[in-house]
């Protein structure tokens, strides 16, 4: 599962207030609603291209909540199979439109924010 940060000064509820009909706008109808990890996801299964989508908020305490996220996506020898290579371009289209709506961050931002949380600190020997 990926977290993601909103921009400076925003806030996740502000910019999607009603996550769920976001999620339904982008990927489909909710099928229903799971733990994972400590945050309530909405599930949407079988798409044409993913298998599984969950979106939730992970809310903590003391910080601005994060959006939770985790895409299943289907074999690309299955698209293949299925003719539904197009469908994955529009797909992947759609995935970054809804991180970048929800956000505020574009995938280059995105990348680079994830990129900075996993790297280590710098430790000082006295």
């Amino acid at each position: 599962m990926r977290y993601y940060k909103m921009r400076r000064g925003e806030y996740l509820e502000e910019r999607v207030p009603d996550l769920r009909a976001k999620v339904e706008e982008y990927f489909g109808e909710v099928t229903r609603t799971e733990g994972r990890d400590g945050v309530e996801m909405y599930v949407v299964e079988d798409t044409m291209v993913f298998d599984r989508v969950e979106v939730g908020v992970d809310e903590r305490p003391n910080a601005k909540n994060r959006l939770a996220v985790h895409f299943e996506e289907k074999d690309v020898k299955t698209l293949q199979e299925e003719g539904l290579l197009d469908e994955a371009g529009k797909a992947r289209k759609a995935k970054n439109d809804f991180l970048e709506e929800a956000t505020g961050r574009d995938a280059k931002s995105r990348r680079e924010s994830m990129k900075r949380d996993v790297e280590p600190d710098d430790e000082v020997d006295v």
